[in-house]
């Protein structure tokens, strides 16, 4: 016997079958936590920043600030902080010794001011002590000859790799040590003395000089020597850059390189 099928209209839900169906998803659906990472990004941004923080990242920074300059202050010294103890009592001796010096030209100056108000025959103690001042001002100037104890530094530079600024800063070097005359291979150095040029072609005052330099200096040998050797010195630069640099002591050295004697154009003495 057959079954006989008929065709229902679909059944519209009620307001409570609706009910229902919610109830079953909240039930077998449940509501999505958020994840600690989400959480944590939520808890950061955006950054709540209180006044007591503002005030604590700015000490922090003036701090951190503070220590950076420390700090380099004291790497500047790292030269000195690494040196023996034999460099730095050479070095105290340098600065002992130059400040002898000093004390000794003032003295020195002090008798000559005092023999001239002493002297009786004023007119002929000006005159000697005039000629005296002129001999010291040839040798500074270079228009005449000197010769006296000091010491010779021969610059050997095989590579090619010694430039012009470092023998200026030789030339500095000796002048701060008490040198009284120095003259590099046939130039005599002055005042007004510069070096230009590049390594293997470098000119004193437009004068073509070539390795290796030779440099005559006049003044105490026990001054002149130790200060080209400090830590740090001319001569510790100088190997760096594979140069190879002696110094020998001399009761004997002459300068005997001149310059020419010029007028100043426009420099004229405040006396007249």
């Amino acid at each position: 016997m057959g079954e006989t099928f008929r065709n229902e209209p679909p059944r519209s839900e009620t307001p409570e079958d609706e009910k229902k169906l919610t109830d079953k998803q909240a039930v077998g659906e449940p509501e999505r936590q958020p994840t600690g990472r989400q959480r944590l990004i939520a808890g950061l941004w955006p950054p709540r920043i209180t006044r007591a923080q503002l005030i604590v990242a700015v000490l922090l920074f003036v701090l951190g600030l503070g220590l950076a300059i420390q700090v380099r202050s004291t790497s500047d010294n790292s030269a000195l902080r690494g040196a023996r103890q034999e460099d730095l009592v050479r070095i105290l001796d340098e600065i002992d010794n130059r400040t002898q010096r000093l004390e000794d030209e003032k003295r020195r100056l002090e008798d000559q001011r005092g023999e001239l108000e002493n002297s009786s025959d004023q007119a002929e103690e000006a005159r000697k002590q005039t000629q005296q001042k002129e001999q010291q001002l040839g040798i500074l100037a270079g228009t005449v000859a000197a010769e006296g104890p000091g010491i010779t530094l021969t610059i050997e530079d095989p590579s090619g790799t010694v430039e012009s600024d470092m023998l200026l800063d030789t030339i500095q070097e000796l002048r701060a040590a008490g040198a009284e005359a120095i003259q590099v291979n046939d130039v005599r150095v002055a005042a007004d003395t510069h070096f230009t040029g590049t390594g293997g072609e470098i000119e004193v005052d437009g004068k073509r000089v070539t390795a290796p330099y030779r440099f005559k200096v006049i003044g105490q040998p026990q001054d002149l020597e130790p200060a080209l050797n400090i830590p740090g010195g001319v001569v510790k630069t100088l190997e760096k850059e594979q140069a190879i640099a002696t110094v020998a002591r001399s009761e004997r050295i002459v300068v005997d390189a001149l310059r020419p004697a010029t007028r100043p154009d426009y420099a004229r003495s405040s006396s007249q």
